[in-house]
Parts: C-alpha cells; sequence; structure tokens
C-alpha cells in the first residue's frame, strides 16, 4: 500500500475497559500498516463523580496522556473505529456529544466515504452491546459511511460471539479484558484496514 489508511480510534472508558481494547485496535491497526490516531472523547461528568470511583480515577490519570478527539481527526481519517461503554443499552453522553458536534463536516459531506465500526463494553452479559453498536451506526448510515462490522470472518469472532463489533463484560470490574476480546479486537482491526485499504485505492482509481 502506497498510501497508509489513515485510522481513527475514538472511544469513550470511564473504568478503562474500553481505553484497554482501544488501545489494542490501535496497535493491531498499526501492524497492519495503518497511519492511527488514537483520540478519546472529552469527559463531561464533574471531578467529584470521577473522584469517587476509585477506579474512574485511576484510568483518567493512566489515560491522560492521550489527546481528546476533534472533527479534524474525522475530516483526516480513511476509517474510524468508535468505542463506547454502554449506558442504558445506549451510546455513552460523552462520545455521542462528539458525534452531535459533526454537523459541519456532515453538511459538508466530509463524513461520507469513510469507513466505520464500533466496539463496546458492558457490565453484565447481554447488557446491551449489540443495541449500543446497532445505536451508533445509525450515525454512520446518516454520515453516508459504510459500515464494516467484523461478522463471524474469523475463528476469533466464534469465541468473542459478537458479528457487530467487540465486546466485552467486565462484570463491574471484576473481569478484566482478557485474550478472547484481544483476539476479537485484532480481527476487526485487522478486517477495517483491509476494507479501507481496498476502498481507498478503488476510489483514488476511480
Amino acid at each position: 500500500m502506497s498510501t497508509p489508511v489513515k485510522l481513527a480510534v475514538i472511544y469513550y472508558s470511564a473504568t478503562g475497559t474500553v481505553a484497554t481494547i482501544a488501545k489494542e485496535i490501535a496497535e493491531a491497526a498499526e501492524k497492519a500498516g495503518a497511519e492511527v490516531r488514537l483520540r478519546k472523547a472529552a469527559e463531561l461528568a464533574p471531578q467529584a463523580a470521577i473522584d469517587s470511583n476509585a477506579a474512574w480515577a485511576a484510568n483518567a490519570a493512566a489515560t491522560a496522556d492521550i489527546s481528546v478527539v476533534t472533527p479534524d481527526d474525522m475530516e483526516w481519517a480513511d476509517a474510524v473505529i468508535f468505542g463506547s461503554p454502554t449506558r442504558f443499552g445506549n451510546v455513552a453522553s460523552q462520545l455521542k456529544q462528539f458525534i452531535d458536534t459533526l454537523g459541519g463536516l456532515w453538511a459538508q459531506g466530509k463524513l461520507a466515504d469513510k469507513v466505520y465500526s464500533g466496539f463496546t463494553s458492558t457490565a453484565t452479559a447481554h447488557g446491551g452491546q449489540e443495541s449500543t453498536l446497532l445505536a451508533l451506526y445509525n450515525s454512520v448510515h446518516h454520515f453516508g459511511g459504510i459500515v464494516v462490522a467484523p461478522g463471524y470472518t474469523d475463528p476469533a469472532k466464534f469465541a468473542d460471539g459478537n458479528p457487530y463489533g467487540t465486546s466485552h463484560v467486565d462484570a463491574q470490574g471484576n473481569n478484566p479484558v482478557d485474550d478472547t476480546t484481544l483476539n476479537a479486537a485484532r480481527v476487526q482491526a485487522e478486517r477495517v484496514v483491509k476494507i479501507a485499504s481496498g476502498l481507498k485505492v478503488g476510489l483514488a482509481a476511480a
């Protein structure tokens, strides 16, 4: 690939599960040949709420060096992988707030014809993982984007069990991200880079 795919991995994470998956996706995408920007959504919760939860405060400190996402990251990217914990079966408000700032780029058609994918985490099994990803993809349809879900395209996905995107059950922090989730994240990253690369070459030729 003469011109690498530019991939933005954009996520929100409170206690660190989604952040761990995001880092794995970013690293796997780089190994697959992509140029990657790892970005986090701005925090909207008050500091008192963060300080009241040890895991939340620890993750905030551990990810302090990761840049906050801006619309420029969306315009730059050929492909975007969004990550969000589930909030009542939906996208976390922090990530949704960023998406809601993209009206200007959308109106200019600058969000169209890009590859998009998503990943998530819940506290409980069947706790809204698929509905969160489907809700996330609603925005992609409005962008004119191309959803590239992992599907069941690799044996790792039969272990992970979610064709919509990588997902993890953290059991209120009692189940750290494991090899099943990490393998699924790598499969997703590699698939997004592969499809985005083919699309980029095809569009350039057209």
